[in-house]
């Protein structure tokens, strides 16, 4: 990692950067802050928390004008959330009461490597041997296949005729997208801390997305990174496993901050975004790169976010939606065909130019820190804080 924590701040000095922060002093707590000029300011006084924010028609001139505290430059603020015991103030996942949702199976690389892990049956030795098989079967380009048309109906007719149909591929080129619920309202941490692999879990690996942040009408106001932590095992052993793969403590990393959305930071920079990984091995000097180019998802954003919300299903407080990636590594790291799997004390930076960049250590969810403080709690300091 860099010297210099600029590299986790966006490439452009106009973006508008909204984020939490915890604080010792005046009260213990979480406190809503903005980066203007390079400095931290909180805002906490003008506007509650961040749901509350997203909902604002003056989201942007409040995020410019408000007053506040000066809590100092962002890079100190960075360096200290990246210690491995943080002094305050340091980043939270800049989300809270807002549910967190995640999209799985948007990109046909993840397609593909979400049904060889089914066919494994969670066996990563298997992997290797089941990926050339299914080319054979598969063939073409999935990637052009857009989901729900006719060209998907007929390979999907074509594949259950051949036996290789999957609950997968139903979600992956079927008309509805797979939107599940990855964590809980304030479970998610933020930038430096560490990200939890359950113990059960032997092969796994992170997930770099995009999350978009979404308030309670459907308006996509901001985009942030995040790790949505895969157990391919765990998952691999049967579908319905989704919730233990998973929302396990610490599992989710939302951060280092939400950009919001205006003239020089749209939805199309979303679309054009190439989400680069970098994993550094803290036992063996391993190094994987590689990235997610947003190009090549299957659905739009847009219409991810629709699937989530409408009608059939309401977020009072607005949600979170981690959008997939097309990253599964398949990169050997202990043997020969054993693939890729995390080792305890990873690195994991997660970084595009207009967000920035997400680093999380990888460390064990009951080695972790509990998840301790949830809804009452953070009443209760609203209320003191007021």
């Amino acid at each position: 990692m860099s010297d210099s924590m600029t590299f986790a701040l966006p490439d452009d000095d106009r973006a508008l950067l909204v984020g939490r922060v915890w604080r010792d002093a005046p009260h213990p707590g979480p406190a809503l802050v903005v980066v203007r000029d390079g400095r931290v300011v909180d805002i906490s006084a003008n506007v509650a928390c961040m749901a509350d924010l997203l909902e604002r028609d003056d989201t942007a001139a409040l995020v410019a004008t408000a007053q506040g505290e000066d809590l100092g430059p962002v890079e100190e603020l960075l360096a200290r959330s990246l210690a491995e015991t943080p002094e305050a103030p340091y980043l939270l996942a800049p989300c809270d009461v807002q549910a967190i949702k995640a999209c799985g199976v948007t990109f046909a690389v993840s397609l593909m490597e979400r049904v060889i892990e089914e066919q494994a049956g969670g066996d990563p030795a298997r992997a290797s041997e089941l990926r050339e098989e299914l080319r054979q079967v598969i063939g073409g380009d999935l990637s052009k296949i857009v989901p729900g048309s006719e060209a998907a109906m007929a390979l999907k007719a074509e594949l259950q005729a051949r036996g290789a149909w999957s609950q997968y591929m139903e979600v992956g080129i079927g008309p509805d997208a797979e939107v599940f619920t990855k964590a809980q309202p304030l479970s998610a941490v933020g930038f430096g801390r560490g990200v939890g692999l359950h113990p059960a879990s032997e092969w796994n690996n992170p997930e770099p997305e995009i999350v978009l942040a979404v308030d309670a009408a459907g308006r996509a106001r901001g985009a942030t990174l995040g790790n949505d932590v895969n157990l391919r095992d765990v998952e691999g052993r049967s579908a319905l496993l989704l919730g233990k793969a998973k929302d396990n403590n610490a599992s989710c990393a939302i951060g280092p901050f939400i950009r919001l959305f205006d003239d020089g930071f749209t939805l199309d920079t979303v679309r054009e975004a190439t989400v680069s990984l970098r994993i550094e091995g803290a036992d063996d000097d391993f190094v994987l790169e590689d990235s997610s180019d947003m190009r090549q998802i299957s659905r739009d954003p847009l219409e991810l976010v629709r699937q989530t919300l409408g009608a059939h299903h309401q977020y009072p407080d607005g949600f979170m939606l981690f959008l997939g990636t097309m990253f599964s590594p398949i990169q050997d790291r202990d043997g020969a065909g054993q693939g890729f799997t995390h080792h305890l004390g990873d690195v994991v930076t997660i970084a595009t130019p207009s967000l920035g960049a997400l680093v999380n250590r990888v460390d064990r969810s009951d080695r972790l820190p509990p998840w301790t403080y949830g809804i009452r709690q953070w009443m209760a300091d609203m209320a003191r804080r007021r």
